[in-house]
C-alpha cells in the first residue's frame, strides 16, 4: 500500500470530500488519496519532506486559509512542485476563475457537476488518466 500513488484531493467541504473518496474507490486507479482541508494544509502537506509527493493534485478554488489559487501559485513558484499536475475541480463557472487558474499554470479546470453518475465518470476517468496514462515529470 505504501508504493501506491497519491492523489492530494484539497477540499474543504465534507461532502464533496466523501464523494471523491467513493469516485475513487470505483475506479480501479490504483491509487491512494489524501485529504487537505484548506489551502494551508495542502501547502503544508506538499512542503513537508515527510509527506510522499502526490501524482495528482485535486485542487478546489473556494478553501478557507489560502485560496485554491494561492496554492497554485505557490505550486507553480516553488523548483520541487512546479511541474506538478494540478486539476482545479470546482463549482465555480466564472470566466475569470477559468482564465487566472490556466493564466497560473493549472493543468485542467473540470466543473463539479450535481449529477452523480456524471460526477463519478469524471472523477475516476480523471484519476485514471494522470495515474495510468500520463507519464510523470519527476
Amino acid at each position: 500500500m505504501d508504493n501506491l500513488p497519491v492523489i492530494l484531493v484539497v477540499e474543504d467541504n465534507e461532502d464533496d470530500q466523501r464523494l471523491v473518496m467513493r469516485a475513487l474507490s470505483k475506479g480501479k486507479t490504483g491509487c491512494k488519496v489524501e485529504i487537505a482541508e484548506d489551502g494551508l494544509a495542502a501547502v503544508q502537506y506538499l512542503f513537508d519532506p515527510e509527506s510522499v509527493r502526490p501524482r495528482l493534485v485535486l485542487l478546489d478554488l473556494k478553501l478557507p486559509k489560502l485560496n485554491g489559487l494561492e496554492v497554485l501559485t505557490r505550486i507553480r513558484s516553488d523548483e520541487r512542485t512546479k511541474r506538478l499536475p494540478v486539476v482545479i475541480h470546482t463549482s465555480s463557472s466564472e470566466e475569470s476563475d477559468l482564465v487566472n487558474c490556466f493564466d497560473n499554470g493549472a493543468n485542467s479546470f473540470v466543473h463539479k457537476v450535481v449529477d452523480y453518475d456524471q460526477y463519478i465518470y469524471r472523477l475516476v476517468t480523471l484519476a485514471e488518466y494522470w495515474i495510468q496514462v500520463n507519464e510523470p515529470c519527476a
